[in-house]
């Protein structure tokens, strides 16, 4: 291991020169292939943090798709069904739970984890590595890799695939220090345990957390602790399905991860497992088609000849009522918030996309209206009395 390394250059091209650096000892990881830039590392560290935390609460192997410092995904590895795999283009071979759980982690999202970092919780396996070699993403970080996946994953982009190894034993300082316009932050750094015994202070008059839900808004919470602040994560069956980021508003950040949630199940509608794509055409055109399709504005796509760039024949549009009825069909779904609600809009919200469970650390003078929402929907709500910024 070494004590530095040099960067090409920091956020953007001019911000140089650039490296990373430890002040004591030596860097917990090394380069195995490529050459990671600054970004990439910030989505490397972050990533490997999710993913332990998420392997140390739930037991399961974990992985996260991470683009600009926050995941657009994150998973544990739970087996696939028939049809997630085809909306995750996870084909019909045999995953193993390390795959299972990154083809969750980049199903979660697909048009964002476009060229995302991959971040996974046990030594890569030759299934994920082959998963991984299919699509475009920038790199990978891991506690270790068996050989045919180091061989896959380093012969990825002609040799230039960024592959990190990670020393799984390695434990930050207790005080952690960064720089804005010459200014030194320092601050304690964040070492709560996210697990379910935040989920015990239950304050609706529906009272009952499943296991498969106390595991799933565990996942949210983990989720949203390395998700940059104003944040909330939906999240069913051991993985995201939806995660707003950054947003300044609470009631955005709970559309738009609604939103991407509502597109992660109208992907599984049988009209989309089925359109008819060109031969031969890539998988982030056929992301972007498909996306498009369930997402409203078919028109783009069916429209004129444009939909000859990417189908066979022009498929059937899939209508506003099938779309209703479709997605009247997602429930059991968990909802975790970094901070409390400050208005009821979130909870009406967060119904029409499924959410029958809620974690938030509540606080908020209005919370007897949040509360009173999620009775009217008969939502279960827990308090945690955790705020989970990040920035």
């Amino acid at each position: 291991m070494a004590k530095e390394l040099p960067l090409k250059y920091g956020c953007n091209p001019n911000q140089s020169p650039a490296r990373i650096f430890m002040r004591e000892g030596e860097l917990p990881l090394k380069v195995l292939s490529g050459r990671p830039g600054y970004i990439n590392f910030l989505d490397a560290l972050n990533g490997w943090q999710l993913v332990r935390e998420l392997k140390a609460s739930l037991k399961l192997p974990a992985a996260a798709s991470f683009k600009h410092v926050s995941p657009a995904g994150a998973a544990v590895g739970l087996p696939l069904s028939d049809t997630l795999r085809g909306s995750c283009f996870a084909g019909d071979g045999e995953l193993s739970p390390l795959a299972c759980a990154y083809a969750r982690a980049r199903g979660s999202d697909r048009m964002s984890s476009f060229g995302d970092w991959i971040a996974l919780s046990e030594v890569c396996d030759v299934s994920t590595a082959r998963l991984i070699g299919r699509e475009v993403s920038d790199g990978v970080i891991a506690p270790g890799y068996e050989p045919e996946a180091l061989a896959i994953l380093s012969a990825k982009r002609k040799g230039a695939y960024n592959v990190v190894e990670i020393d799984p034993l390695y434990e930050p300082a207790a005080l952690e220090r960064k720089m804005c316009f010459g200014v030194t932050f320092e601050q304690g750094r964040n070492a709560l345990a996210v697990d379910e015994t935040m989920l015990s202070n239950v304050v609706t008059k529906a009272k009952e957390i499943p296991a498969d839900a106390r595991r799933d808004l565990t996942l949210s919470l983990i989720t949203l602790k390395y998700t940059q602040s104003n944040s909330v994560c939906y999240a069913v069956d051991g993985q995201a399905i939806g995660v707003g980021a950054g947003q300044q508003s609470r009631i955005h950040c709970t559309r738009l991860a609604g939103g991407k949630a509502d597109v992660w199940w109208l992907r599984q509608h049988p009209k989309a497992l089925g359109l008819p794509f060109q031969k031969g055409l890539g998988r982030p055109d056929r992301d972007n088609a498909i996306d498009v399709y369930v997402s409203g504005d078919a028109g783009d796509v069916l429209g004129g000849a444009v939909w000859g760039k990417y189908f066979t024949h022009r498929p059937e549009p899939l209508a506003a009522d099938e779309k209703r009825e479709w997605l009247g069909k997602l429930g059991g779904v968990s909802l975790g918030s970094d901070a409390f609600f400050p208005f009821g809009d979130n909870i009406d919200r967060a119904a029409r996309s499924g959410v029958s469970y809620i974690a938030q650390p509540g606080g908020s003078i209005r919370d007897d209206h949040v509360i009173a929402s999620c009775d009217r929907y008969g939502i279960v709500m827990a308090f945690t009395g955790v705020r989970l910024f990040h920035h």
